[in-house]
């Protein structure tokens, strides 16, 4: 096996409890849930053998069999999808080239961010991890420091040298820009999309450290490769014309829904 996805589906999120089954109504006012349409943007991308959902709960386990998912059960022990990614491929038996977690929140990932992502792991040998950045309008800037601005928990944004590697992660708006920014402007920063390819060997190792002080802090599961020392690659991705968000909040319900109808997606 070269690729296998991974979608870690949680019930008992803290900030959403039963998130994975909401139901998110498309342009033609269809309503699909929110892993259901994440497991639908996982499975269109090319080069994937293999899409999995991993789950703890029998409800998310039922609901995905019902739209033809194949489902992994894991344990309620693990800390994060990265956690839950690593206890899934162990329980599959799977060896493959390239492990994707593709988080069950962001339905709205094009199937080229993670082709995108794939080719730059396989381009980079020095990388244990990769995963896409994507440059901030104004409009996005905007969007994220109202969420801080409100006490939301939203996006998160990533810095990374000139190679591409990462020197952080945060869900605050990073780096600190002064100026201003037109809604169609380029601003100096990078929305961190929720989506990792790991080769095996990180991913197997990964469960076996101990949190990290910064991970905890900010509540970013990719801050413990980075805290161990482990190079984590940042792949630049274009929009093309499409918008992106992630559910983290139930506001965030209706942002996703009304992007849907902007671009056409039923």
């Amino acid at each position: 096996m070269s690729v296998l996805i991974v979608i870690p589906a949680r019930y008992a999120s803290t900030r959403y409890p039963g998130k994975p089954l909401v139901e998110l109504k498309g342009a033609s006012g269809d309503a699909r849930s929110l892993i259901r349409r994440s497991w639908e943007a996982a499975s269109e991308a090319s080069g994937v053998d293999r899409v999995v959902v991993a789950t703890e709960d029998e409800r998310i386990r039922d609901h995905a069999r019902s739209f033809g998912a194949e489902v992994v059960m894991t344990s309620e022990n693990c800390r994060n999808g990265t956690e839950r990614c690593a206890e899934a491929v162990s329980a599959l038996g799977a060896t493959p080239e390239i492990v994707v977690n593709f988080q069950g929140d962001a339905p709205l990932t094009p199937a080229w961010f993670i082709e995108d992502l794939v080719a730059g792991l396989r381009t980079d040998p020095n990388a244990d991890v990769a995963t896409p950045v994507l440059r901030c309008s104004g409009r996005m800037r905007d969007d994220l420091l109202a969420d801080r601005k409100a006490g939301r928990v939203g996006g998160t944004t990533a810095v990374f040298g000139h190679d591409g590697q990462a020197l952080y992660f945060s869900k605050e708006v990073i780096p600190y820009a002064a100026g201003q920014y037109g809604p169609d402007d380029l601003s100096p920063v990078y929305h961190h999309v929720g989506v990792y390819a790991y080769r095996p060997d990180a991913l197997n190792a990964y469960p076996g450290w101990p949190e990290g002080v910064l991970e905890k802090l900010e509540g970013l599961e990719q801050l413990r490769f980075l805290e161990r020392g482990h190079k984590v690659l940042c792949v630049r991705v274009e929009a093309r014309g499409r918008q992106f968000w992630e559910l983290n909040n139930p506001e965030d319900v209706q942002r996703l829904e009304a992007m849907m109808k902007a671009m056409g997606i039923n």
